[in-house]
């Protein structure tokens, strides 16, 4: 359904609108005395979260985690989506384009109540628990993309061969990171506004501790994937080092023999050695004890690896 309400007692009423068309927003702003600004920016898709105030309503837009896999990872709408809610005094509606899991849990936290705790719900109190909700989308992320990352290490670490997308999805895990960061950072305005909200401190309190615990999650998870790539990184380059250090090895062992064998390959019509009986032989033998020699040397330096 576009258009329900989910929780009515006799003091408080919210209509929930789910994919509204131009047509329905106008009749909620005609009905509602909403400014079609405000109404126009509750279904921009790429709108940032913010506050706005005008007369007696009070606009929130706000975004919510969407947890999925998405192939491009470009903005903010790759990884949220969003869910705005007015208050008319007594009075909350909600928008969003998607089904929204906030919603849904809190109508579900609503519905457990009595009719008697009902009665006691106002319109801000619906709106502190839809806040709540939306930061906690985050926070289920966070957890998702820190078991991600546990991941990610092992294969760094532990792998003798990681795999060939290993640092292509460490840079998904970077820019997931990096946009839920941003949004929680844009999302402070929205927040704080809830001090103009009939609501006791220590309920807020709630509300920005749990925003900030969020902030300070994502903000290790950038620091740990960013520590990661560079750790990978360098141990590509070590990996890199070990094979030229292998085939420099084993050119050092080539080099001398190879000399050798190129010199008898010379179509001289005198040479000395070819008159020997045992110059072929003596030639080999000389060829082995240079790399005799060579592997010996190569093991009291400790150059084998």
């Amino acid at each position: 359904m576009p258009v329900q309400t989910i929780f009515q007692s006799k003091s408080t009423l919210w209509i929930d609108v789910t994919q509204p068309t131009i047509e329905l927003l106008k009749e909620i702003g005609a009905q509602y005395q909403i400014d079609e600004y405000l109404l126009e920016d509750s279904i921009d898709p790429d709108h940032l979260p913010k506050y706005e105030q005008s007369g007696n309503i009070k606009f929130f837009l706000t975004r919510e985690n969407v947890n999925q896999e998405r192939s491009s990872l470009r903005g903010i709408s790759d990884v949220s989506t969003k869910l705005s809610f007015f208050l008319i005094n007594s009075i909350i509606i909600s928008i969003h384009r998607l089904e929204s899991p906030s919603v849904m849990s809190v109508k579900k936290d609503l519905d457990a109540l009595s009719p008697e705790e009902k009665e006691e719900y106002t319109a801000d109190d619906i709106a502190l628990m839809l806040a709540l909700e939306i930061i906690k989308t985050f926070d289920a992320v966070s957890t998702t993309l820190d078991s991600k990352l546990d991941q990610l290490e092992r294969e760094v670490f532990m792998d003798s061969e990681p795999k060939k997308d290993l640092i292509k999805n460490l840079y998904k895990l970077k820019r997931k990171s990096g946009l839920n960061t941003r949004i929680l950072n844009l999302s402070s305005g929205w927040i704080n506004q809830f001090h103009l909200l009939n609501l006791k401190p220590v309920e807020l309190e709630d509300l920005f501790d749990k925003q900030r615990d969020v902030v300070s999650d994502f903000d290790h998870l950038t620091i740990q994937v960013n520590n990661l790539i560079s750790m990978y990184l360098a141990m590509s380059d070590q990996r890199a080092n070990q094979v030229m250090k292998l085939l420099a090895m084993y050119s050092v062992y080539f080099l001398p023999i190879t000399f050798i064998a190129g010199l008898y390959g010379m179509n001289f019509k005198y040479m000395p050695e070819l008159e020997t009986p045992y110059g072929y032989f003596l030639t080999l033998g000389a060829m082995a004890l240079i790399v005799v020699f060579t592997f010996i040397y190569f093991q009291r330096k400790k150059w084998g690896g």
